[in-house]
C-alpha cells in the first residue's frame, strides 16, 4: 500500500494536481490502523491526513483505531475539510467544520442507501459550504459522486459509475450570494449568541412560562 500511495504521490507531482486519497494508515503494532484520508499536494508531498473519528461499531471493535481531530487544509485560498462515510450521521462533525471556516467539505463514502445523498445536500445548505461526495462505482445507483453548492443545489454529478466530476468553486458567484454573504455569517453570529446580544429583555411576561 505504501508503494501504491507513493506512486499516486509521484503522479500528483508530475501532473501538478492535489490528491485526496483514502487508505488504511498503519500504527505501531499491536494497534489497529486508522481509516484515513491522505492529503497529497501538487508537489507530491503528504501534507496532512484525516483519521476517521466516528468509526462504526464493527470498525472500532474489529478493524480500526478511531481518530481524534478534524483536518483542514488550504489550496489556492480555499479551505477544505474532510469527513468519511458514516460520519454524515453526526451533524456535529459538519457544524465543527463550518466553525473552522471551511469552504468545501470532502466526503469520500461507500453508501448503502439513497438517503445518504439527501443528507449530503441538506448539510451543504445548512452549513453554507460546498460538499463534494466521492462515491464508488459499485454504489452509483444509490449515490453518485456529486458536488453540492453552499445553497444545496447540485452543481455536477457523475452520470455513470466511473465518470470524473469537474466543477469550479467560486465565492464571487452571484448564485451563492445569499448562502455565502448573508446566511452563513448570520447563522454563525446567531449560534455564538452575538447577534442577539442587546436584544434580550428582562420582563415578567417573558419569564413566566405559564402566563397567557
Amino acid at each position: 500500500m505504501r508503494a501504491e500511495t507513493q506512486a499516486v504521490a509521484d503522479l500528483a507531482a508530475e501532473l501538478g494536481v492535489w490528491v485526496v486519497l483514502g487508505s488504511a494508515h498503519p500504527l505501531t503494532p499491536p494497534h489497529r490502523p486508522h481509516n484515513s484520508v491522505y492529503i497529497i499536494s501538487d508537489t507530491g508531498q503528504v501534507v496532512d491526513r484525516y483519521d476517521k473519528r466516528f468509526c462504526s461499531a464493527t470498525e472500532t471493535l474489529h478493524l480500526y483505531t478511531p481518530g481524534t481531530e478534524p483536518t483542514v487544509f488550504e489550496v489556492d485560498g480555499y479551505r477544505f475539510g474532510i469527513a468519511v462515510c458514516v460520519e454524515i450521521n453526526f451533524l456535529e462533525v459538519f457544524s465543527e467544520y463550518a466553525t473552522l471556516g471551511v469552504d468545501c467539505l470532502l466526503l469520500p463514502t461507500y453508501p448503502v442507501d439513497a438517503i445518504f445523498r439527501t443528507r449530503a445536500r441538506a448539510l451543504a445548505a445548512i452549513n453554507n459550504y460546498w460538499v463534494a461526495v466521492c462515491s464508488v462505482a459499485q454504489t452509483h445507483h444509490l449515490v453518485p459522486s456529486e458536488l453540492f453548492g453552499p445553497d444545496g443545489t447540485s452543481l455536477a454529478a457523475a452520470s455513470a459509475g466511473e465518470e470524473i466530476v469537474l466543477a469550479d468553486l467560486d465565492r464571487t458567484d452571484l448564485e451563492f450570494h445569499i448562502a455565502l454573504d448573508l446566511a452563513r455569517p448570520w447563522r454563525s453570529s446567531a449560534l455564538d449568541g452575538s447577534f442577539y446580544r442587546g436584544h434580550h429583555v428582562r420582563d415578567p411576561r417573558s419569564s413566566d412560562r405559564t402566563a397567557l
